[in-house]
Protein backbone atom coordinates (compact mmCIF):
# COMPACT_ATOMS: atom_id res chain seq x y z
CA UNK A 1 0.00 0.00 0.00
CA UNK A 2 1.62 3.31 -0.91
CA UNK A 3 2.00 5.65 1.17
CA UNK A 4 0.47 9.41 1.24
CA UNK A 5 3.52 11.12 0.57
CA UNK A 6 3.94 8.88 -2.85
CA UNK A 7 0.24 8.99 -3.31
CA UNK A 8 0.96 12.59 -3.62
CA UNK A 9 3.96 12.70 -5.28
CA UNK A 10 1.55 10.63 -8.12
CA UNK A 11 -0.86 13.53 -7.61
CA UNK A 12 1.13 16.21 -8.81
CA UNK A 13 2.27 14.43 -11.95
CA UNK A 14 -0.82 14.71 -13.77
CA UNK A 15 -1.30 11.89 -16.66
CA UNK A 16 0.41 9.30 -15.57
CA UNK A 17 2.51 7.85 -18.07
CA UNK A 18 0.52 4.32 -18.32
CA UNK A 19 1.21 2.23 -21.99
CA UNK A 20 3.86 4.77 -23.46
CA UNK A 21 3.46 2.60 -26.99
CA UNK A 22 -0.71 2.95 -26.99
CA UNK A 23 -1.92 5.95 -25.66
CA UNK A 24 1.08 8.26 -25.68
CA UNK A 25 2.15 7.27 -29.33
CA UNK A 26 -1.10 7.86 -30.36
CA UNK A 27 -0.41 11.48 -28.73
CA UNK A 28 2.72 11.75 -30.53
CA UNK A 29 0.79 11.18 -33.90
CA UNK A 30 -1.65 14.22 -33.31
CA UNK A 31 1.83 16.14 -32.37
CA UNK A 32 -0.17 18.41 -29.59
CA UNK A 33 -0.27 22.24 -31.10
CA UNK A 34 -2.11 25.03 -29.35
CA UNK A 35 -3.42 27.74 -30.85
CA UNK A 36 -0.84 30.49 -32.55
CA UNK A 37 -2.23 34.25 -32.00
CA UNK A 38 -0.66 36.76 -34.67
CA UNK A 39 -0.73 39.47 -32.29
CA UNK A 40 1.00 39.43 -29.04
CA UNK A 41 -1.65 39.06 -27.04
CA UNK A 42 -4.17 36.21 -27.60
CA UNK A 43 -7.88 35.63 -26.77
CA UNK A 44 -6.85 33.14 -24.81
CA UNK A 45 -4.34 34.59 -22.80
CA UNK A 46 -7.00 38.14 -22.71
CA UNK A 47 -9.63 35.70 -20.63
CA UNK A 48 -9.28 35.84 -16.68
CA UNK A 49 -9.02 31.95 -16.66
CA UNK A 50 -7.05 31.26 -19.40
CA UNK A 51 -3.42 30.24 -19.67
CA UNK A 52 -1.66 32.20 -22.57
CA UNK A 53 -1.41 30.73 -26.02
CA UNK A 54 1.79 30.70 -28.34
CA UNK A 55 2.64 33.72 -30.79
CA UNK A 56 3.89 33.62 -33.83
CA UNK A 57 6.83 35.14 -33.06
CA UNK A 58 7.30 32.41 -30.74
CA UNK A 59 6.48 29.41 -32.53
CA UNK A 60 8.95 31.26 -35.61
CA UNK A 61 11.59 31.34 -32.89
CA UNK A 62 11.18 27.71 -31.60
CA UNK A 63 11.61 26.82 -35.74
CA UNK A 64 14.82 28.59 -36.28
CA UNK A 65 16.39 27.04 -32.73
CA UNK A 66 15.24 23.60 -34.35
CA UNK A 67 17.08 24.52 -38.09
CA UNK A 68 20.35 25.96 -35.65
CA UNK A 69 20.02 22.49 -34.42
CA UNK A 70 20.05 20.49 -37.01
CA UNK A 71 22.85 22.37 -38.79
CA UNK A 72 25.19 21.90 -35.63
CA UNK A 73 24.23 18.23 -35.26
CA UNK A 74 27.74 16.80 -35.14
CA UNK A 75 27.93 13.45 -37.16
CA UNK A 76 27.79 11.25 -34.61
CA UNK A 77 24.35 12.56 -33.32
CA UNK A 78 25.62 14.57 -30.31
CA UNK A 79 25.23 17.97 -29.86
CA UNK A 80 28.81 18.93 -27.99
CA UNK A 81 31.07 21.88 -27.72
CA UNK A 82 33.29 22.19 -30.32
CA UNK A 83 35.80 19.99 -28.46
CA UNK A 84 33.10 17.28 -28.23
CA UNK A 85 32.19 18.02 -24.18
CA UNK A 86 28.94 17.96 -22.96
CA UNK A 87 27.69 15.76 -25.41
CA UNK A 88 25.42 13.65 -22.92
CA UNK A 89 24.12 16.83 -21.53
CA UNK A 90 23.76 18.77 -24.86
CA UNK A 91 22.03 15.54 -26.79
CA UNK A 92 19.42 14.97 -24.00
CA UNK A 93 18.48 18.26 -24.21
CA UNK A 94 18.32 18.46 -27.59
CA UNK A 95 16.03 15.18 -27.94
CA UNK A 96 13.70 16.71 -25.14
CA UNK A 97 13.67 20.45 -27.19
CA UNK A 98 12.21 18.22 -30.41
CA UNK A 99 9.59 16.53 -27.91
CA UNK A 100 7.82 19.82 -26.85
CA UNK A 101 6.30 19.45 -30.16
CA UNK A 102 5.99 16.11 -30.61
CA UNK A 103 8.98 15.54 -32.81
CA UNK A 104 10.32 12.03 -31.81
CA UNK A 105 13.05 9.64 -33.05
CA UNK A 106 11.95 8.33 -36.85
CA UNK A 107 8.98 10.13 -36.76
CA UNK A 108 8.30 13.49 -39.19
CA UNK A 109 10.41 15.52 -40.73
CA UNK A 110 13.29 15.59 -38.37
CA UNK A 111 13.53 11.27 -37.92
CA UNK A 112 16.59 10.54 -39.28
CA UNK A 113 18.62 13.13 -36.79
CA UNK A 114 16.51 12.54 -33.98
CA UNK A 115 16.92 8.51 -34.36
CA UNK A 116 21.06 9.64 -35.03
CA UNK A 117 20.36 11.45 -31.06
CA UNK A 118 18.90 8.74 -29.80
CA UNK A 119 21.34 6.00 -30.94
CA UNK A 120 24.40 8.41 -29.81
CA UNK A 121 22.73 8.06 -26.07
CA UNK A 122 21.93 4.81 -25.96
CA UNK A 123 25.17 3.59 -27.52
CA UNK A 124 27.29 5.38 -24.51
CA UNK A 125 25.10 3.79 -22.22
CA UNK A 126 24.97 0.08 -23.83
CA UNK A 127 28.74 0.52 -23.58
CA UNK A 128 29.16 1.83 -20.20
CA UNK A 129 29.78 -1.23 -17.14
CA UNK A 130 27.75 0.43 -14.71
CA UNK A 131 25.18 2.76 -16.55
CA UNK A 132 26.64 5.79 -15.46
CA UNK A 133 27.26 8.85 -18.00
CA UNK A 134 29.43 10.71 -16.20
CA UNK A 135 28.81 13.30 -13.71
CA UNK A 136 25.42 13.55 -11.88
CA UNK A 137 24.52 16.61 -14.01
CA UNK A 138 24.51 14.90 -17.54
CA UNK A 139 23.61 11.84 -16.29
CA UNK A 140 20.18 13.45 -14.71
CA UNK A 141 19.56 14.97 -18.18
CA UNK A 142 20.17 12.15 -19.65
CA UNK A 143 17.93 9.97 -17.30
CA UNK A 144 15.37 12.59 -18.12
CA UNK A 145 15.78 12.26 -22.24
CA UNK A 146 15.30 8.36 -21.66
CA UNK A 147 12.05 8.47 -19.46
CA UNK A 148 10.40 10.73 -21.79
CA UNK A 149 11.69 8.97 -25.10
CA UNK A 150 10.12 5.21 -24.05
CA UNK A 151 8.11 3.80 -26.22
CA UNK A 152 7.97 7.13 -28.36
CA UNK A 153 10.45 5.81 -31.07
CA UNK A 154 9.52 4.66 -34.29
CA UNK A 155 11.48 1.92 -33.72
CA UNK A 156 9.21 -0.70 -31.53
CA UNK A 157 12.86 -2.78 -30.73
CA UNK A 158 13.71 0.35 -29.33
CA UNK A 159 11.48 -0.09 -25.85
CA UNK A 160 13.34 -2.88 -24.47
CA UNK A 161 16.50 -0.93 -25.29
CA UNK A 162 15.75 2.38 -23.39
CA UNK A 163 13.64 0.81 -20.28
CA UNK A 164 16.96 -1.62 -19.54
CA UNK A 165 18.88 1.80 -19.77
CA UNK A 166 16.55 3.87 -18.31
CA UNK A 167 16.25 1.62 -15.15
CA UNK A 168 20.23 0.68 -14.86
CA UNK A 169 20.32 4.82 -14.91
CA UNK A 170 17.64 5.49 -12.24
CA UNK A 171 20.34 2.82 -9.98
CA UNK A 172 22.99 4.63 -10.36
CA UNK A 173 20.70 7.90 -9.35
CA UNK A 174 19.13 6.05 -6.30
CA UNK A 175 22.76 4.53 -5.24
CA UNK A 176 23.87 7.50 -5.26
CA UNK A 177 22.01 9.37 -2.71
CA UNK A 178 23.45 11.16 0.33
CA UNK A 179 22.56 10.37 3.46
CA UNK A 180 21.12 13.79 3.84
CA UNK A 181 18.80 13.45 0.86
CA UNK A 182 20.41 15.14 -2.17
CA UNK A 183 23.32 14.39 -5.24
CA UNK A 184 26.52 16.26 -5.58
CA UNK A 185 28.96 16.14 -9.00
CA UNK A 186 29.31 12.39 -8.53
CA UNK A 187 27.60 9.27 -8.57
CA UNK A 188 28.53 8.07 -4.64
CA UNK A 189 26.85 8.74 -1.52
CA UNK A 190 29.75 10.22 0.07
CA UNK A 191 30.30 12.88 -2.25
CA UNK A 192 28.27 15.49 -0.09
CA UNK A 193 24.90 17.28 -1.95
CA UNK A 194 23.90 20.68 -3.40
CA UNK A 195 20.39 21.85 -4.50
CA UNK A 196 21.34 22.38 -7.94
CA UNK A 197 22.38 18.98 -8.59
CA UNK A 198 19.52 17.31 -6.19
CA UNK A 199 17.22 19.49 -8.54
CA UNK A 200 18.67 18.21 -12.09
CA UNK A 201 18.76 14.58 -10.50
CA UNK A 202 15.52 14.33 -8.71
CA UNK A 203 13.42 15.98 -11.91
CA UNK A 204 14.48 12.75 -13.68
CA UNK A 205 13.49 10.61 -11.22
CA UNK A 206 10.34 12.22 -10.89
CA UNK A 207 10.09 11.45 -14.73
CA UNK A 208 10.48 7.83 -14.75
CA UNK A 209 8.77 7.31 -11.76
CA UNK A 210 5.74 8.44 -13.55
CA UNK A 211 7.15 6.30 -16.53
CA UNK A 212 6.69 3.00 -14.10
CA UNK A 213 10.48 2.79 -12.96
CA UNK A 214 10.13 1.81 -9.52
CA UNK A 215 11.29 5.09 -7.24
CA UNK A 216 11.37 4.35 -3.82
CA UNK A 217 9.12 6.36 -1.21
CA UNK A 218 11.94 6.61 1.32
CA UNK A 219 13.65 8.19 -1.87
CA UNK A 220 11.49 11.14 -2.15
CA UNK A 221 10.91 11.81 1.68
CA UNK A 222 14.80 12.32 2.27
CA UNK A 223 14.71 14.84 -1.00
CA UNK A 224 11.88 16.74 0.88
CA UNK A 225 13.59 16.41 4.21
CA UNK A 226 16.87 18.04 2.36
CA UNK A 227 14.90 20.58 0.27
CA UNK A 228 13.01 21.61 3.16
CA UNK A 229 15.58 21.23 6.55
CA UNK A 230 19.04 21.96 4.94
CA UNK A 231 18.66 24.33 2.07
CA UNK A 232 15.61 26.62 2.18
CA UNK A 233 15.88 29.92 4.02
CA UNK A 234 12.89 30.60 6.23
CA UNK A 235 13.43 34.17 6.11
CA UNK A 236 13.44 35.14 2.50
CA UNK A 237 11.58 32.01 0.83
CA UNK A 238 14.57 31.03 -1.27
CA UNK A 239 16.60 28.00 -1.34
CA UNK A 240 20.53 28.64 -0.87
CA UNK A 241 23.18 26.29 -3.00
CA UNK A 242 24.82 24.10 0.15
CA UNK A 243 23.09 25.68 3.03
CA UNK A 244 20.20 28.54 3.73
CA UNK A 245 20.19 30.82 1.13
CA UNK A 246 18.75 32.34 -1.86
CA UNK A 247 20.00 32.21 -5.16
CA UNK A 248 17.77 32.51 -8.53
CA UNK A 249 18.54 29.03 -9.88
CA UNK A 250 18.66 27.13 -7.07
CA UNK A 251 15.30 28.74 -5.73
CA UNK A 252 13.54 28.05 -9.29
CA UNK A 253 15.08 24.15 -8.89
CA UNK A 254 14.44 23.67 -5.32
CA UNK A 255 10.83 25.03 -5.74
CA UNK A 256 10.14 22.84 -8.68
CA UNK A 257 11.42 19.45 -7.17
CA UNK A 258 9.67 19.83 -4.15
CA UNK A 259 6.26 20.60 -6.19
CA UNK A 260 7.61 17.19 -7.93
CA UNK A 261 8.14 15.58 -4.35
CA UNK A 262 4.12 16.19 -3.70
CA UNK A 263 5.13 19.48 -1.51
CA UNK A 264 3.38 22.35 -3.99
CA UNK A 265 0.48 23.33 -1.24
CA UNK A 266 3.14 23.79 1.30
CA UNK A 267 4.09 26.91 2.68
CA UNK A 268 7.97 27.20 2.19
CA UNK A 269 7.41 25.49 -1.67
CA UNK A 270 4.55 28.53 -2.23
CA UNK A 271 7.45 31.10 -0.23
CA UNK A 272 9.70 30.02 -2.89
CA UNK A 273 7.42 30.94 -5.36
CA UNK A 274 6.93 34.07 -4.52
CA UNK A 275 10.51 34.82 -4.29
CA UNK A 276 11.07 34.18 -7.63
CA UNK A 277 7.60 36.23 -8.62
CA UNK A 278 9.05 39.16 -6.26
CA UNK A 279 12.50 39.50 -7.91
CA UNK A 280 13.16 42.34 -9.52
CA UNK A 281 15.76 40.71 -11.71
CA UNK A 282 14.44 37.44 -13.06
CA UNK A 283 14.31 38.24 -16.55
CA UNK A 284 16.59 40.50 -17.03
CA UNK A 285 19.90 38.59 -18.76
CA UNK A 286 22.50 40.83 -18.22
CA UNK A 287 21.67 40.92 -14.68
CA UNK A 288 21.55 37.44 -13.22
CA UNK A 289 23.69 34.67 -14.27
CA UNK A 290 22.91 30.96 -15.32
CA UNK A 291 19.91 32.70 -17.15
CA UNK A 292 18.29 30.06 -18.94
CA UNK A 293 18.94 27.39 -16.10
CA UNK A 294 16.82 29.57 -13.50
CA UNK A 295 14.00 29.96 -16.53
CA UNK A 296 14.43 26.44 -17.47
CA UNK A 297 13.04 25.14 -14.10
CA UNK A 298 11.04 28.59 -13.04
CA UNK A 299 8.49 28.03 -15.93
CA UNK A 300 8.09 24.52 -15.21
CA UNK A 301 7.54 25.65 -11.26
CA UNK A 302 4.83 28.31 -12.36
CA UNK A 303 2.96 25.86 -14.40
CA UNK A 304 2.52 23.35 -11.25
CA UNK A 305 2.08 26.88 -8.99
CA UNK A 306 -0.86 27.46 -10.74
CA UNK A 307 -2.72 29.38 -14.23
CA UNK A 308 -2.40 32.18 -12.19
CA UNK A 309 1.18 32.40 -11.30
CA UNK A 310 2.20 30.82 -15.17
CA UNK A 311 -0.77 33.42 -17.43
CA UNK A 312 1.78 36.28 -15.53
CA UNK A 313 4.91 34.72 -15.83
CA UNK A 314 5.27 32.75 -19.09
CA UNK A 315 4.88 35.82 -21.54
CA UNK A 316 7.51 37.86 -19.84
CA UNK A 317 10.09 34.82 -20.50
CA UNK A 318 8.81 34.31 -23.88
CA UNK A 319 9.44 37.83 -25.23
CA UNK A 320 12.81 37.98 -23.05
CA UNK A 321 13.96 34.62 -25.08
CA UNK A 322 12.55 35.78 -28.98
CA UNK A 323 14.36 38.99 -27.61
CA UNK A 324 17.45 37.21 -26.97
CA UNK A 325 17.77 34.74 -30.08
CA UNK A 326 20.79 35.38 -31.94
CA UNK A 327 20.83 35.97 -35.69
CA UNK A 328 21.56 32.29 -36.64
CA UNK A 329 18.71 30.88 -34.63
CA UNK A 330 20.72 29.82 -31.47
CA UNK A 331 20.57 31.50 -27.79
CA UNK A 332 24.66 30.59 -27.43
CA UNK A 333 26.93 33.25 -26.09
CA UNK A 334 29.29 33.73 -29.24
CA UNK A 335 32.07 33.81 -26.56
CA UNK A 336 31.02 31.19 -24.00
CA UNK A 337 29.29 28.79 -26.17
CA UNK A 338 27.35 25.65 -24.84
CA UNK A 339 24.96 23.11 -25.74
CA UNK A 340 22.46 23.37 -22.99
CA UNK A 341 21.19 26.73 -23.90
CA UNK A 342 19.26 26.65 -27.12
CA UNK A 343 17.65 23.53 -26.28
CA UNK A 344 16.62 25.29 -22.81
CA UNK A 345 15.25 27.84 -24.85
CA UNK A 346 12.96 26.15 -26.91
CA UNK A 347 11.94 23.84 -24.01
CA UNK A 348 11.00 27.16 -21.77
CA UNK A 349 8.99 28.44 -25.14
CA UNK A 350 7.40 25.43 -26.07
CA UNK A 351 5.88 25.06 -22.57
CA UNK A 352 2.27 26.26 -23.67
CA UNK A 353 2.58 22.54 -26.12
CA UNK A 354 1.95 20.94 -22.36
CA UNK A 355 3.43 17.87 -24.12
CA UNK A 356 6.31 16.32 -22.12
CA UNK A 357 3.96 14.52 -19.28
CA UNK A 358 6.80 15.75 -16.44
CA UNK A 359 6.25 19.20 -17.66
CA UNK A 360 2.52 19.24 -17.08
CA UNK A 361 0.00 20.52 -15.17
Amino acid sequence: MQSSASKSFASVALGLLVAFSGTMSAIAQQAAAPAVSSAGVSGAEAAADAAPELTEAADLAIERGFEFLIKTQKPDGSWAKEDGTFATAGTSLGLKAFMVKGHFPGFGRFAEPLDRAKEYLLKKAEESSTGYLGGMYEHGLYTLCLSELWGMTANKQDNKRIQVQLERAVQVILRAQSPLGGWRYHARPDCGQDTSVTAMVFVALASARQAGVLVPTETIDRVVGYLRDQVWDEKTGGFGYQGRGNTLACTAGGAYASQLCGQRDEEWVQAAIKYLENSPKVFNRKEIGYYYYVHYYAISAMVLAGDDHYRKWYPQIRDSLISLQEANGSWENPKKPYPHTTPMAIIILGTPHRYIPVYQE
